[in-house]
């Protein structure tokens, strides 16, 4: 149900440019917008409400996801320009709430992209996902940081 609403909100853009004349790619987000909220507020099934909660929280993932990355970025090219050493690496165990092998998969190679951190390996029973960071000052920090920050993003879109 959800990728045929998110067929149907592209098709619903490539109208709106073939309407308007203008095929740019800010017309095209705003058609893309505009027929989100036509969709939502024509809608009366509540099964297709979850393409509606997870849409939002998809570009709020993103946007979270790009901060992450532009602060990781910044804090690992501070450490390479400055001739003080201020890292603190350690690996870091991290229990998992995700359970899936897409959310575990997803989990794991979000950490990997972002500078500074490596996941190294997932327990052999799924609980637990190991991870190698340049900055550990606070491993509770540390933990809370990723539990409350991607996988708890990424399972509110996920499930």
């Amino acid at each position: 149900m959800i990728k045929t609403r998110f067929l149907s909100n592209l098709l619903l853009s490539f109208i709106w440019l073939a309407v308007t004349g203008t095929f740019t790619f800010q017309n095209f987000v705003f058609g893309f917008l505009l027929s989100f909220v036509i969709m939502w507020l024509i809608s009366t099934n509540r099964r297709e409400e979850s393409y509606f909660k997870r849409g939002p929280k998809t570009v709020g993932f993103i946007f979270f996801f790009l901060y992450e990355l532009i602060k990781a970025n910044i804090q690992v090219a501070y450490e390479v320009i400055t001739p003080s050493h201020l890292m603190s690496p350690g690996i870091i165990k991290i229990p998992l709430s995700a359970k899936t092998d897409l959310e575990i998969t997803l989990l794991a190679n979000l950490i990997s992209l972002t500078p500074g951190t490596l996941s190294l390996d997932v327990s052999d029973d799924r609980k637990v996902l190991y991870v190698h960071a340049m900055h550990v000052k606070d491993r509770d920090k540390f933990i809370e940081d990723i539990k409350n920050g991607f996988e708890r993003r990424l399972l509110e879109i996920l499930r």
